[in-house]
């Protein structure tokens, strides 16, 4: 569904950002994009979204290179839930959702009977009907993700990308959104990549996992057991790190050795 071949990308072309990054996610998939502040981690998602032109590498969205998709198409493949979302304090939750069927209406086209029923089992998969009729600016962080989550499932995609979406939530909502988007996955056999800074979340939740280094390289990508080990990790992020296996998923657990006001950060 998604394969990056290669991708450099920046915001000046004399320093990227990114340095030949490469992943691929099947239909069915999560990939998790983990590495430190300011590695490129949401320049791949923007490259990925048709926002930012890559400096080189390829980009296929189903076996077809991304540059040959016009807006209207990619926005029918293709659904983003941002970092952050300014705007639509006004709307309400049902208008918010209605948003994501804007690439399949016509300039001047009212959504039809189908576009609501879309939109109706968007909010049903992210259990937002039950406020529909609120205004988006009384929503609480968590409430408002789930709301995102379902513009974007209105899209009906085939691909998924979620910049941070546990970024200012609490545990409870943390584990709700990527519980909502693993089964969403599964059930909806989207394609999925996501950026997170919790690694054990990422190791949780993701079949892969690309671990970008400082400089924007690829550190590691594969498998959680394969990425997240104490070595990537104390060479990605310079604090030491014990990795243990939990006893229920069997997937890495990232835990501190740290001790504050004792220890200095590795160089």
């Amino acid at each position: 569904m998604l394969k990056i071949e290669n991708l450099s990308a920046g915001y000046d072309a004399s320093t990227p950002v990114l340095h030949n990054v490469s992943l691929q996610v099947q239909a069915g998939e999560i990939a998790a994009v983990i590495g430190p502040n300011g590695c490129g981690k949401s320049t791949l998602l923007r490259c990925v979204s048709g926002l930012m032109t890559p400096q080189s590498g390829r980009i296929f969205l189903n076996d077809k290179n991304s540059d040959d998709y016009q807006l209207r198409a990619r926005a029918q493949l293709l659904a983003v839930l941002p970092q952050k979302f300014d705007g639509g304090e006004e709307l309400s939750v049902e208008e918010m959702v209605l948003m994501g069927r804007t690439p399949f209406l016509s300039p001047y086209g009212a959504p039809s009977t189908h576009d609501g029923e879309i939109v109706t089992r968007a909010m049903q998969q992210t259990n937002t009907e039950n406020f529909r009729a609120r205004k988006v600016g009384q929503l609480s962080g968590g409430e408002r993700q789930r709301v995102l989550l379902a513009r974007a499932l209105a899209q009906q995609p085939r691909i998924l990308l979620l910049d941070e979406p546990t970024s200012n939530l609490d545990i409870r909502y943390q584990f709700e959104i990527l519980d909502l988007v693993y089964q969403l996955a599964r059930a909806e056999n989207l394609a999925v990549v996501l950026v997170l800074h919790q690694i054990n979340l990422a190791a949780d939740v993701a079949d892969v996992v690309l671990m970008l280094d400082f400089d924007g390289r690829t550190r590691a990508v594969g498998a959680s057991s394969e990425v997240i080990t104490p070595e990537n990790l104390q060479a990605v992020y310079g604090v030491p790190l014990r990795v243990s296996i939990h006893p229920k998923s069997g997937r890495p657990q990232a835990q501190s050795d740290w001790s504050f006001g004792k220890q200095t950060r590795a160089e």
